[in-house]
C-alpha cells in the first residue's frame, strides 16, 4: 500500500502557502473533530453586514498555527531555547485553541451548552484526542491550561498579544474589507522576545503594538459589535430559547438529531463523553437547516424569528451612550402585545434592551510589556507617548434597545 504524503500545503489568501510542520499536525487537521471547523463561521452572523465574512474557524486555526511557526523561528533566532516537545506543544495548542466553538462561534456560546465556554469544550476535545494519539498532546494541554512552567509558552497561545489575536484581526479585516483592522502580524512577531520567562515586545516594536491595539478597538466597534450583527445574534439566541421551550414542552421540531439533543438537554447535566460526541456533530448547517424548516412552523414566535433571520428583515436597533429609557421599552412592548397578540411573558422575544462594552487593552490581565534597551520592563500603556493608548485601557459601555420596525 502506498505511503500517504503527510506534508501537505494549504493556499491561504492572507499568508500564501501554509505547510503542515509534522505528521501529528497533519493527523489532527485530518481528524473529523477538526474538519468540523470548516462548517463553523468565524464571525457568527457578521456576513449579514459584511457579505465577504464567510470565512471559517478552519481558516483561522491554520492561520494562527502559521504565525506560531514564525514566532518559534524568531524566538529561536534570538537564542530562546525551545525543545522539540515544546515546539510541537505550541503548534498543537494554537491549532486546537478554538476547536470547541459551536454553531456560528460566539453567537450561541453559553446557549446550546449552558454555562460552558468554548475554551472548556476545546480542552475536552484535546483530552479526547490525547487519548487517541497516545499522549502526544500532553504538553499542548499543559500550555493551553497555563500549567506549563515556562509562562511565555501560554502567552503565545492566550494573552493580549497572542497568535490567535494576531491572526483574527488581520483575517477578519481582510474578509470584511474593514481596512482599519489590517495589522502587520509578521512585523509584530519579529519584535517578540522572552525576558525573565515572560513574553515581551522589544522597544522598537512599541508603535506596532499601538497600531495593533487601535486596530482592535476599531474592529470591535465597526465589526464585532456592529448593531446589525448584534441584533441578529440576539435574535438567534432567542430563537434557540423558544425552540428549547417548545421541545421541552413536548413539541416535535424538525431539525438534526444533534440539535434536538441540545434542545432537550438540561443545562445542569454533566458534559460527558456522549455530550462531546453530540457536540462534535453540531455546526452551522444544523442551525440554518432548522431555520428553513421552522419558518413554516405553527408557533408564531418560532416562525417569525426564523423568517427574520433568513430574510435579513431584522428588528430595529438603537445604540445610545446612556441607559435606555424604560418608558420607551414599555411603549414598544405594548405595541407588540397588541399587534402580535402575545402574552406578557413572550414580549421579550421582540422587545429587549442590553449593553455592550469595549476595552481594547486590559492593564490588569497579562500586560503587554515593552523591553527597554536598559532591560527594564514597562507596560505598553505607560511606555507609549500616544495619549489615546491610555484611554484604550478604559472600559467603554454603550446601551441598546431592539423592537419591531413596524412599531416606529
Amino acid at each position: 500500500m502506498a505511503q500517504r504524503n503527510k506534508l501537505k500545503i494549504f493556499n491561504d489568501p492572507i499568508y500564501g502557502f501554509i505547510g503542515t510542520p509534522n505528521e501529528l499536525i497533519f493527523n489532527l487537521i485530518a481528524d473529523p473533530y477538526f474538519q468540523r471547523l470548516r462548517r463553523i463561521s468565524q464571525m457568527g452572523l457578521s456576513f449579514l453586514v459584511y457579505p465577504g465574512a464567510h470565512h471559517t474557524r478552519f481558516h483561522h486555526a491554520l492561520g494562527s498555527m502559521h504565525l506560531m511557526v514564525q514566532a518559534i523561528r524568531v524566538l529561536k533566532f534570538k537564542k530562546v531555547l525551545l525543545t522539540e516537545d515544546e515546539e510541537n506543544g505550541l503548534l498543537v495548542a494554537i491549532l486546537l485553541h478554538d476547536i470547541g466553538h459551536g454553531p456560528f462561534s460566539h453567537a450561541l456560546e453559553y446557549n446550546l451548552v449552558g454555562g460552558i465556554d468554548h475554551e472548556t469544550i476545546s480542552l475536552r476535545f484535546m483530552e479526547q484526542l490525547n487519548r487517541k494519539y497516545e499522549g502526544a498532546l500532553s504538553t499542548a494541554i499543559k500550555i493551553f491550561k497555563g500549567e506549563h512552567p515556562r509562562k511565555f509558552l501560554n502567552q503565545l497561545v492566550s494573552s493580549q498579544l497572542d497568535m490567535d489575536r494576531l491572526d483574527y484581526l488581520k483575517r477578519d479585516s481582510f474578509y470584511t474589507g474593514v481596512t482599519e483592522g489590517n495589522i502587520s502580524s509578521e512585523r509584530m512577531i519579529t519584535m517578540l522576545n522572552v525576558f525573565e520567562g515572560e513574553l515581551v515586545v522589544e522597544e522598537k516594536g512599541i508603535y506596532s503594538v499601538e497600531k495593533f491595539l487601535m486596530a482592535r478597538r476599531f474592529m470591535y466597534w465597526q465589526v464585532y459589535l456592529h448593531k446589525t450583527g448584534l441584533v441578529a445574534e440576539q435574535l438567534l439566541i432567542k430563537l434557540m430559547n423558544r425552540a428549547r421551550l417548545l421541545v421541552q414542552d413536548g413539541s416535535v421540531l424538525e431539525c438534526s438529531n444533534a440539535l434536538v439533543y441540545f434542545l432537550k438537554r438540561n443545562e445542569n447535566e454533566s458534559f460527558d463523553d456522549n455530550t462531546l460526541t453530540q457536540f462534535s456533530m453540531l455546526d452551522d448547517v444544523d442551525v440554518l437547516s432548522a431555520l428553513k424548516s421552522w419558518q413554516f412552523h405553527s408557533d408564531f414566535i418560532l416562525s417569525k424569528i426564523s423568517s427574520m433571520l433568513l430574510d435579513r428583515n431584522l428588528l430595529e436597533i438603537k445604540i445610545k451612550n446612556k441607559a435606555i429609557d424604560p418608558e420607551r421599552v414599555a411603549e414598544k412592548r405594548s405595541w407588540v402585545k397588541t399587534n402580535y397578540g402575545l402574552q406578557d411573558a413572550e414580549l421579550d422575544y421582540f422587545v429587549f434592551s442590553g449593553e455592550i462594552s469595549n476595552m481594547a487593552y486590559n492593564e490588569k490581565r497579562q500586560n503587554i510589556n515593552i523591553l527597554r534597551k536598559n532591560e527594564k520592563l514597562t507596560d505598553v500603556a505607560k511606555a507609549s507617548d500616544h495619549l489615546s493608548l491610555k484611554a484604550l485601557s478604559k472600559k467603554v459601555t454603550k446601551y441598546y434597545v431592539c423592537y419591531p420596525k413596524e412599531s416606529v
